[in-house]
């Protein structure tokens, strides 16, 4: 239910994202004056803005039902009360099923008390209505009415009626049963008419509100929806048009919202607020929700929002919210990679270490997760709470049954947590991480041609973990084959740039070399665009200590000079893109990549030299990637080092020619 409270919140967002504004065609313009004695400025000639009219208005709040789903479905319950004290509106109505009922007097007066204690959360009135789940009796020595006695003794009479600010709230009963034979049923329309004394109440009632601004109905039942519920209600509409002042009319029992307008009256079906809920399509009003109706002299309006989706701007101070963006952006650690057979099997402990580097304390859930079938995990799950500026280490056991295919998939540690403010929870977003892996990998056959990577320039990225490349601090040579079909605005080639390191990037077809060195990057680049589409260039970066320098084709492009201690990150070396603060691809490169090598040295030296096609190791390169085919998921890495990737995404192996 938990999970299902979070999708709500989540909803809320996205609902937000697909807004349509309809201010110029909405038929209730609010009136607007011009008022000298409203409008205080002291700049010249300036002009006097419309002002609202000073019109009385009030909303109040609808609850759905909140019976048929699990016991925790009260904590929905409870999140709804929460979010409608915020908003504080004039009162809450609900539309029935308060309590799971269906029972005999015991457990209905435990579950009465449940949920009257959590409404009575509420910091403004509310009204009862009766469902089915609050009058239906199961179990031996039926009563007459079932329960229908202990509601009106402990919720309220079953129909009723009240004034508020020139308005007319009426809450009807739609379980009479059977007149002839009192039995009570959802799925006869023989059982679901209005009792001759609550239908002449009722047009009582509405004589009495004849000079009210609106009059709203409440029931548990949307018996305009017809089908089991016969026709019985085309008699009660008759006598609501009649009135010629009922606004809406509100009801719940099918668990998802509905909006059926007829002759004037708005007929709202609300879904539920902790009840059973499918979640089906909640865009479409399969969701835990509540409405919020507000009033004017002349209409009403209607919006709904789903539970959780109220956020308490007093909650989120200066600290919250940089807290939490600090906490989103830190990663777990896993201590040492898992290493894998050259059959694909595997077996060893992921240790994970979780850091909390916030001032308040936060609750985390972490597992670990693959869409490779063939892994175990022990435990399934760590649930866990680290104080501020505290660290915890976890462990798992896993495994993996022998396989070196294309269907290999690597694990991920699988991170949820709340960060805990003085007054509210605060879910952080999931964060994924991959856990590192190394395999026994045997050189691929020689392909009969040249080889290359195929990258879209929209996700497709080769990632290599930092910790399969410690390049020592010093001179460095990266350097690859690239063959461009386009060129973005901001491009990496092979990089791992996050205010540290090193990368080359070919924005806009000009290529450059950037490394940090002491506080600041240092970078060789090309002054305009010399990289042309479609054809193979070979581009090197270097520095060798003293100087930073970028190649093309064998011929130096600049030299910058520059020297210091290079700054490492841990960020993972991208193949076709950058990397972000994340640990994520950006940027990416849309075109062909070959022969990438990473050495801890200065490789070229002087004005120029001629680009093998095909590099080979020296004792200081820690990555070389020929592309000459794929052992499972991973691509060989010619180094001696073992720092085999893993290509993931649509990254594809072509002909080079």
């Amino acid at each position: 239910m938990l999970a299902t409270l979070a999708a709500c919140t989540i909803h809320a967002a996205a609902q937000a994202d697909h807004q349509t504004d309809h201010t110029h065609d909405h038929p209730h313009r609010h009136d607007t004056v011009t008022d000298h004695s409203r409008f205080t400025t002291n700049r010249p000639a300036a002009e006097i803005l419309p002002l609202p009219a000073e019109d009385d208005a009030f909303f109040f709040v609808v609850f759905g039902d909140r019976t048929g789903g699990p016991a925790d479905g009260v904590k929905v319950l409870d999140q709804a009360v929460a979010d409608t004290n915020l908003l504080e509106p004039d009162l809450v109505m609900t539309v029935g099923d308060l309590v799971q009922g269906y029972n005999t007097t015991e457990p209905w007066m435990a579950q009465m008390r449940e949920f009257k204690g959590i409404m009575d959360k509420l910091y403004c009135p509310w009204f009862p209505v009766a469902g089915n789940h609050d009058v239906y009796w199961r179990g031996d020595n039926t009563p007459e009415g079932e329960h229908e006695q202990h509601f009106e003794t402990h919720f309220g009479p079953l129909w009723y009626a009240f004034e508020h600010k020139d308005c007319y709230f009426i809450v009807l009963y739609s379980d009479e049963g059977n007149p002839e034979t009192g039995e009570k049923s959802i799925s006869k329309p023989e059982t679901q008419k209005m009792s001759p004394e609550q239908f002449a109440w009722l047009g009582q009632t509405l004589d009495k509100a004849k000079d009210a601004k609106h009059v709203f109905l409440f029931l548990h039942h949307p018996r305009w929806t017809g089908g089991n519920y016969g026709n019985d209600w085309d008699r009660v509409h008759d006598l609501l048009v009649k009135a010629g002042n009922v606004s809406a009319v509100f009801a719940g029992h099918i668990h998802r919202a509905r909006f059926d307008p007829r002759d004037g009256i708005e007929y709202v079906t609300l879904a539920t607020v902790g009840g059973v809920q499918t979640g089906k399509v909640p865009d479409a009003g399969y969701l835990h929700h509540f409405d919020i109706v507000t009033v004017r002299d002349d209409h009403i309006a209607l919006a709904s929002i789903p539970v959780g989706g109220v956020q308490d701007v007093r909650a989120i101070t200066g600290t919250v919210s940089n807290e939490t963006g600090r906490l989103a952006d830190t990663r777990p650690s896993v201590a040492n990679p898992l290493h894998v057979t050259s059959d694909g099997a595997a077996e060893g402990l992921v240790t994970v270490t979780v850091t909390n580097p916030v001032s308040r304390p936060i609750d985390l859930t972490l597992t670990l997760d693959s869409a490779d079938s063939r892994w175990t995990v022990s435990p399934d799950h760590h649930h866990g709470r680290i104080d501020a500026g505290a660290s915890r280490t976890f462990e798992f056991a896993a495994g993996r049954l022998a396989g070196l295919d294309t269907a290999f998939r690597p694990l991920e540690v699988v991170l949820n947590t709340d960060y805990l403010a003085e007054t509210a929870r605060f879910n952080i977003p999931e964060i994924r991480a991959d856990v590192p892996l190394t395999v026994d990998l045997s050189a691929p056959p020689m392909p009969a041609g040249e080889i290359a990577a195929a990258f879209d320039g929209r996700t497709d990225h080769i990632r290599i973990e930092s910790a399969t490349i410690p390049v020592p601090d010093g001179p460095l040579t990266l350097e690859c084959w690239m063959r461009a079909r386009s060129f973005g605005s901001r491009v990496g080639l092979v990089a791992k740039t996050e205010s540290s390191d090193y990368g080359i990037f070919v924005s806009k077809g000009v290529p450059e070399f950037s490394i940090f060195l002491g506080d600041r990057y240092a970078a060789a680049g090309a002054d305009a665009p010399i990289l042309k589409p479609g054809t193979w260039h070979h581009v090197a970066g270097v520095y060798d200590g003293a100087e930073v320098r970028l190649y093309v084709d064998g011929t130096l492009i600049k030299t910058t000079k520059r020297s210091g201690k290079r700054r490492t990150n841990t960020r993972p070396l991208m193949i076709g893109a950058d990397v972000n603060n994340r640990s994520q691809p950006t940027s990416f490169f849309d075109g062909d990549i070959d022969a990438v090598r990473l050495t801890a040295d200065a490789v070229y030296t002087g004005d120029s030299f001629t680009p093998a096609r095909r590099p080979v190791a020296t004792p200081k390169t820690y990555l070389l990637l020929n592309m000459d085919g794929l052992a499972g998921p991973w691509l060989f890495d010619e180094s001696g080092r073992g720092a085999h990737p893993v290509v993931t995404n649509t990254v594809e192996l072509i002909n080079a020619e």
